[in-house]
């Protein structure tokens, strides 16, 4: 085992953390896996060769942050650790009128709090051995999509931290990069709409008369996203090549429509944008329908 060779991810139980995890275990790169449950962690190293080492860690608790990198040290024996994987998420959304701060607060901790505490944490590891830091963004964290603005509050900031590392950690050694993927078949969807009826459920009658019909069919695009989103394999492709390039790029956008977005959102007036996001989902409501 070398330092190079080494990577830390978290949010490994599922979706992009598990494709990633998996795919950098059969290239050859010794992973450490951050899960939450025991049941993920027996289903991942079942799937992994015996180089994969499972780490519990839930990011929003500093006690474990603690733990799981102390239990990288003693791992790594004194070699340093070659990348941090950024990757675990949450999605969460509703009107923003009305979301409660409570809910935008939860993915904060989880998207952006826990991201930083992670890094913190695992700065001293990187820089002996001159390492990398990727982030899971989003392109949410570039284009902002109506009904899951607390999720693209969460994402944008993920590019603020990524940006800002980047520039603090210059002459390091350590490079920076933020993955952008657009829609990816992951059950982060799943969780995504169930949060989002959640929402709908507890939002106040005044709530239901403005956006009622626009929370039942946003709904449906979250199921559309999930048939239509590329799969976890092809952010592992981004992952993997910002392990592998030198320089890294600074960012790595992934699937179609995160480059359709990302090419609006440099290129046209605000209002422009605005006008033709509305009008695409004005489409996709009447095809759905």
């Amino acid at each position: 085992m070398t330092s190079a060779s080494t990577v830390f991810i978290t949010g490994a139980s599922t979706g992009i953390g598990e494709a990633c995890a998996l795919r950098l275990d059969r290239i050859g790169y010794t992973v450490f896996a951050g899960v939450r449950k025991p049941e993920d962690a027996a289903r991942l190293t079942a799937a992994a060769s015996p180089r994969l080492r499972t780490i519990r860690i839930d990011v929003t608790s500093a006690a474990e942050i603690a733990a799981a990198v102390a239990e990288l040290e003693t791992a790594l024996e004194g070699q340093g650790l070659g990348a941090l994987i950024n990757n675990a998420g949450i999605a969460g959304g509703g009107p923003i009128e009305f979301v409660p701060v409570d809910v935008v607060r939860r993915l904060f901790e989880v998207n952006v709090f826990g991201m930083l505490a992670v890094t913190q944490a695992c700065l001293p590891l990187l820089r002996a051995a001159r390492g990398r830091v990727i982030n899971m963004g989003s392109i949410a964290g570039k284009a902002v999509t109506p009904y899951v603005v607390p999720y693209c509050m969460s994402k944008h900031a993920v590019e603020a931290l990524t940006d800002g590392l980047r520039l603090e950690l210059a002459g390091s050694g350590i490079e920076v990069s933020v993955i952008e993927p657009g829609a990816v078949r992951t059950p982060i969807w799943e969780k995504g709409k169930t949060s989002l009826a959640d929402a709908a459920r507890s939002l106040p009658a005044v709530a239901l008369e403005r956006y009622g019909d626009k929370l039942r069919f946003f709904g449906k695009v979250l199921a559309f996203n999930n048939d239509r989103g590329v799969s976890p394999e092809r952010v592992a492709d981004a992952v993997v090549a910002a392990l592998r390039t030198t320089p890294s790029r600074t960012r790595y956008l992934v699937g179609r429509d995160a480059k359709i977005r990302a090419l609006i959102s440099r290129l046209l007036p605000d209002r422009i944008g605005d006008s033709l996001l509305l009008k695409a989902m004005a489409r996709l409501e009447r095809d759905l329908a």
